[in-house]
């Protein structure tokens, strides 16, 4: 006990950094948003209007989500379970999408088939998922998005799924749009023509991540 008594509370460890830096065996890098091609960046004026609109949507959806929750489905609409990652890619983007089909037959064309279309992220729909259900769709979309082109279902579900995101955000939920923002970085700078539509959508997904989620640390990236 007398010591211990004499030992001091807090013992800082004099390390020398060099020493360790001749051992070290694994680099971590941490990869940021590529920044945009000349003339594909927003204003600072439309991402602010584009953050102004997703608020409201999410003020919306949460105020009235018991509402919509209530409501009866469709006799066609069958929501896969959570953890069904192909039944959920199939759902949202559709049959089409999900073969890399690019035409629609003559038949198909008479009359709309969400099946083969997908279905879209109704209120009805997005109001029955719980956040664990909603990580993990975001999750399927993102991993396929990851290999696959950037489609307006896509697009749509993406957009419909970050509305439903609960903050505090859970740490997977975190990295998987920090994942999202940086894959529409990158498919934004392989966009050779400049289909505006396109680039509209991949920047407002950026816009979203970076100033509306995760201001303290992507706010400073070129959107």
């Amino acid at each position: 006990r007398i010591e211990a008594a004499r030992c001091p509370d807090v013992v800082v460890a004099q390390i020398d950094p060099k020493k360790l830096r001749k051992k070290q065996t694994v680099n971590i890098s941490i990869s940021r948003c590529q920044p945009a091609p000349e003339g594909y960046s927003p204003t600072l004026k439309w991402q602010q209007q584009q953050v102004a609109n997703f608020s409201a949507v999410r003020q919306s959806l949460n105020k009235h989500r018991s509402h919509w929750r209530s409501q009866h489905l469709d006799s066609n609409v069958t929501m896969p379970k959570s953890e069904d990652e192909e039944g959920w890619k199939k759902f949202c983007l559709g049959e089409r999408v999900y073969s890399e089909v690019d035409a629609l037959s003559d038949n198909e064309s008479l009359g709309i088939d969400y099946i083969k279309v997908g279905f879209p992220p109704l209120l009805s729909i997005v109001s029955r998922m719980n956040q664990a259900t909603v990580t993990s769709v975001l999750e399927y979309l993102i991993s396929w998005f990851g290999e696959k082109k950037f489609t307006p279902e896509l697009g749509r579900w993406l957009y419909a799924l970050l509305a439903c995101l609960e903050k505090p955000l859970l740490p997977e939920a975190h990295s998987l749009i920090r994942q999202l923002a940086r894959r529409c970085s990158e498919v934004r700078v392989l966009e050779e023509n400049k289909n505006e539509e396109q680039i509209s959508a991949l920047n407002l997904i950026i816009c979203l991540v970076s100033r509306y989620f995760d201001q303290r640390d992507l706010a400073d990236e070129p959107s």
